[in-house]
């Protein structure tokens, strides 16, 4: 775990600066959701883009079931770290296309777990869709959100979450909190460690309406937890954690890291 987030940071936004520079891309792209990873990820990419002169385009996008503390702190989030901020509503878009994009609509459950899933995913692909387009139209790309806990619990939508860069894709939850701790007391302005600090402290959610908290869909009660359990396995350190729900929702996910799975051309050709 890191210790000191000095460097880190430092590091992370270098890397940043080099990549937009080699690629000569003209902005960078956020959904702001009003949690914890797109928060750290605007702070991170915020004097990048400034010292660039480059746009960071953000968007607090809404389908339905986004809580008004949500929107609040996307807003909060957006005003104080992107340059082109935005509330789009794509409710209706969604309510028009979710007819047609689930065959079952009409005879489904839409209190079933998981339907809502179903729903989730279609919502989160719907809300990418916007995201790539306004990368298109501006020359960049779409700044992913996720970290190193969700890719082990397989805790996203596929092909609707990942971006085209990760900043914080190998870092911890746990780290996410902490560095953008670090953020709010070193490398930021009052309105902007107001808004990330809000993010911290908030529970923890998707948006998609599935659950009340990220927490109850992995069936754990921290982050901690999850991480300290996580890296227990990675090491096989397996006693006493072997059934425990985050390690099955470790393996029953392995197919969405391998995605999309390629046959090997050895196993093909002779």
């Amino acid at each position: 775990m890191i210790t000191n987030y000095e460097k880190p940071v430092e590091r992370i936004q270098n890397i940043l600066k080099k990549y937009i520079i080699d690629n000569s891309l003209k902005s960078l792209v956020l959904g702001v959701s009003g949690g914890i990873d797109s928060a750290l990820v605007a702070a991170l990419a915020y004097p990048i883009c400034r010292e660039l002169n480059i746009p960071l385009i953000g968007r607090s996008i809404t389908i339905l079931t986004n809580k008004h503390a949500e929107i609040m702190r996307a807003g909060k989030i957006g005003n104080a770290f992107t340059t082109d901020f935005r509330e789009v509503d794509l409710s209706e878009t969604f309510l028009f296309l979710q007819k047609t994009l689930l065959e079952d609509f009409q005879s489904q459950d839409h209190r079933n777990y998981e339907f809502k899933i179903r729903v989730g995913n279609a919502k989160a692909r719907t809300r990418m869709i916007y995201l790539y387009e306004l990368a298109s139209k501006n020359k960049g790309l779409v700044l992913s959100t996720d970290n190193y806990t969700e890719l082990l619990l397989g805790f996203w939508t596929l092909h609707g979450d990942v971006g085209d860069y990760g900043m914080i894709q190998n870092l911890w939850k746990t780290e996410v909190y902490a560095m953008s701790r670090y953020m709010a007391e070193n490398k930021c302005n009052t309105e902007q460690a107001e808004s990330l600090t809000l993010c911290i402290d908030a529970i923890p959610t998707d948006g998609l309406g599935i659950t009340n908290s990220d927490l109850d869909q992995i069936k754990a009660g921290t982050y901690e937890e999850v991480d300290r359990i996580l890296i227990k396995m990675l090491n096989n350190e397996m006693q006493d954690i072997e059934d425990h729900p985050v390690v099955q929702r470790y393996r029953n996910s392995e197919y969405k890291r391998n995605n999309p799975y390629n046959i090997p051309r050895s196993q093909i050709v002779d």
